[in-house]
């Protein structure tokens, strides 16, 4: 016998209706996959962006934790002092100073860092002694660096050089030792991006929906809370 069709029973061929999908705090034309697409997208943007330059800065990063413990010694900075006699007229200035050393070793001192301290009375066995004024010139790139000390009426200037190695030069370019604004500005991209990943990771991986994003809130909640309270400790 034939059973009578429902009214309350959809017809078989009509597809069912489709519900909102789960996702929370979005509007319903973000909940169709739409967001989670391009959240995919940029995810995988940022990380193609910052691939290279984060296999730089991981090597560079395990080198440089092992600096003072248990060290890798294959990054190295040869160096050598020697002391230059001044011609004369002497330097009048510290500028002065980094332009003769310049011309004299053949060195562009062009980003050369020079200062001059004031002399300065100090007690040396119980008695007053006037220290004259020391000038210091500064160069640093990340594969070389250049310092020099002159005091004040000396004949000569004391310069210490050194050279890195490969490895030492990437380290210097992981510290930003000798580099201008662009490359800092570069840096910053990389950083930018890697918390960018961060974020759209942990997004990709709640799906948007209620239980994971309450986990992942949990989750960065406890670790905010944990490294506030471990900078309090520090600087209290």
């Amino acid at each position: 016998m034939n059973s009578i069709p429902s009214a309350l029973t959809p017809p078989a061929n009509r597809p069912p209706k489709k519900t909102h999908g789960g996702y929370l705090f979005l509007p319903r034309n973000l909940s169709r996959g739409a967001f989670l697409k391009w959240l995919r997208r940029t995810h995988a943007w940022f990380g193609l962006w910052g691939a290279a330059l984060g296999l730089l800065f991981g090597f560079t990063g395990i080198l440089l934790n092992h600096r003072d413990v248990m060290k890798i010694p294959i990054g190295r900075m040869q160096q050598q002092e020697i002391q230059l006699a001044l011609a004369e007229p002497r330097p009048a200035d510290p500028k002065a100073l980094a332009a003769w050393l310049g011309q004299t070793l053949n060195v562009d001192m062009a980003h050369a860092k020079a200062r001059r301290e004031p002399g300065k009375t100090l007690v040396w066995n119980n008695q007053e002694i006037q220290q004259p004024a020391l000038w210091q010139i500064n160069l640093r790139s990340p594969n070389k660096m250049l310092q020099a000390e002159y005091w004040e009426g000396n004949a000569f200037v004391s310069v210490k050089q050194g050279e890195a190695n490969l490895l030492q030069t990437l380290n210097n370019l992981h510290k930003g030792a000798g580099m201008g604004v662009g490359w800092v500005l570069l840096v910053d991209t990389l950083a930018g991006a890697l918390i960018l990943l961060s974020l759209t990771g942990t997004l990709l991986w709640t799906r948007l929906h209620g239980p994971r994003l309450a986990a992942a809130s949990l989750g960065l909640g406890s670790l905010s809370t944990a490294a506030y309270l471990a900078l309090a400790a520090m600087g209290g």
